[in-house]
């Protein structure tokens, strides 16, 4: 036998436990389970398996302990358990096996298959769903730009490898949309996209018609449906950063997106609530704003060559942008991307509100040709901006203001730049060249390749003169008296 099966062997026996641990459900109240003779020693955030009357096993997590019993909740529905159903607990931490034949599948927050291809391969080693992000002092810096093949983003709003970012929308504004055109243009290896709490039809129409077969080809999609459980919902983001931290690992880019972060959060709070745990900011209990950092800093930089660049949608209510959930998640990211329903209302996708959407990392991977670029676009926009509901009325002059009337004279441009097809792709260097010619201002690859030429040029005049081999330069003419 080879040493690599003989070790898998050894190490598959050393994982079954030399014993059980057992009990009963002594009670049951709405979707929490009350589980008696649990001894105690069994770990917040265990697992269990509640034989339903039919034989049928359904897997559960302990969520807290009350009166000298374990408060576990179920993945599943809770038809045919009743009292005194026997529960068994798990020892071995909740973990899944990726490996990279899981690209172009669709899983459930258990790691199983729901496209109906077959069974899903096992990888060689278990990735914990509860990773730790990896130490502080060891992660690798953010650098380098990251292609996302959407020219308002590239241009405006540039992410770097390793960066992670907030997608802020209301409803029906063009997230999912957004987000297919990402995962089919970007210029990462892999994409790891999670849906939480999707609309069940939606699942569909977006894996053929938003994500596409190019799309789904490098993505492995974990989906977790509105009517699920909360555990599942919630487990579901879990799912997306452990299979997006495995292929970091392997040393890929990987692209992992979440739609969205504030259904898990809602799927936290209905767990939270149910153990019993007080109410605080907008009936969020206090774990909830204590599991989104522990959820999104597991995104970034790896300590290898791989990186999980992380964007994270957030539903905002009411289109409130200062609701608990967005404001948390705003200060745990590296910058945010707004779409506005007033811009979608004009027809313009993606609706990115330039003004309103920052990168904090764009300003040192940019060059400078390519910051001032982008600054004179933006106060552009910001001037026609604050004068838009005059000019819209017709109550600007032409030649009161300058400035407005050069940013009057550029918006129509500047829109049509920000306007993109989601069938259409634009590329970094692209981008900047399109705004550059909106602009009048000079190419930044073309100043960047310039002043290489000049510094190759230089740094050879100084080689040359450094081993003598400099031409001599030609005799001035001498005049003769």
């Amino acid at each position: 036998m080879p040493q690599s099966a003989l070790r898998t062997l050894i190490e598959t026996v050393e994982a079954v436990p030399a014993y059980r641990l057992s009990g009963s459900v002594s009670a049951i109240q709405g979707m929490m389970v009350e589980l008696g003779g649990i001894p105690a020693r069994v770990p917040l955030g265990g697992r269990c398996l509640i034989t339903a009357a039919d034989g049928r096993p359904v897997p559960g997590e302990i969520v807290g302990f009350r009166r000298g019993r374990a408060l576990a909740m179920p993945f599943g529905t809770l038809d045919g358990i009743g009292y005194g159903a026997p529960a068994r607990l798990i020892v071995e931490a909740a973990a899944l096996t990726p490996t990279p034949e899981w690209l172009g599948r669709v899983i459930n927050p258990l790691g199983e298959p729901i496209d109906g291809l077959g069974p899903l391969p096992v990888g060689p080693y278990p990735v914990p769903l509860r990773n730790r992000p990896p130490p502080a002092h060891r992660r690798r810096r953010v650098v380098g730009k990251l292609d996302l093949g959407v020219r308002a983003l590239n241009s405006f709003v540039t992410c770097c490898r390793g960066q992670r970012m907030g997608i802020f929308a209301g409803s029906g504004v063009g997230k999912s949309v957004l987000m297919s055109m990402l995962a089919r243009y970007t210029a990462a290896d892999v994409n790891v996209i999670g849906l939480v709490g999707e609309r069940g039809r939606e699942v569909q129409e977006f894996l053929e018609d938003d994500l596409g077969p190019e799309g789904r080809a490098r993505s492995v999609v974990v989906v977790a449906t509105s009517d699920e459980s909360p555990l599942m919902r919630r487990q579901a983001a879990y799912a997306t950063l452990t299979v997006a931290e495995y292929f970091r690992d392997q040393g890929a880019h990987v692209l992992c997106m979440i739609d969205s972060i504030t259904r898990f959060a809602m799927a936290q709070r209905e767990i939270g609530l149910s153990a019993g745990e007080p109410p605080t900011s907008k009936g969020y209990p206090p774990t909830t704003f204590g599991e989104l950092p522990r959820l999104l800093e597991r995104a970034g930089p790896g300590t290898g060559d791989g990186a999980i660049t992380g964007l994270f949608t957030v539903l905002v209510e009411g289109d409130d942008h200062n609701e608990p959930i967005a404001d948390a998640v705003r200060g745990i990211v590296d910058g945010h991307i707004v779409l506005d329903r007033a811009i979608a209302e004009r027809g313009r996708y993606p609706a990115i509100n330039i003004l309103r959407s920052i990168s904090r990392t764009m300003p040192g991977c940019n060059a400078a040709a390519e910051n001032d670029l982008v600054r004179r676009a933006r106060q552009l926009l910001s001037s026609y901006e604050d004068m838009a509901e005059l000019i819209r009325l017709g109550a600007y002059r032409k030649g009161s203001d300058p400035g407005v009337d050069e940013a009057i004279h550029f918006n129509p441009a500047l829109e049509g730049f920000l306007h993109q097809d989601k069938r259409d792709r634009t590329g970094l260097d692209e981008g900047y060249r399109r705004l550059a010619e909106i602009l009048g201002m000079p190419d930044p690859a073309a100043v960047a390749a310039e002043a290489q030429a000049q510094a190759q040029a230089q740094a050879e005049t100084e080689a040359g003169e450094g081993d003598g081999t400099a031409e001599p330069s030609e005799p001035a003419n001498l005049a003769v008296a």
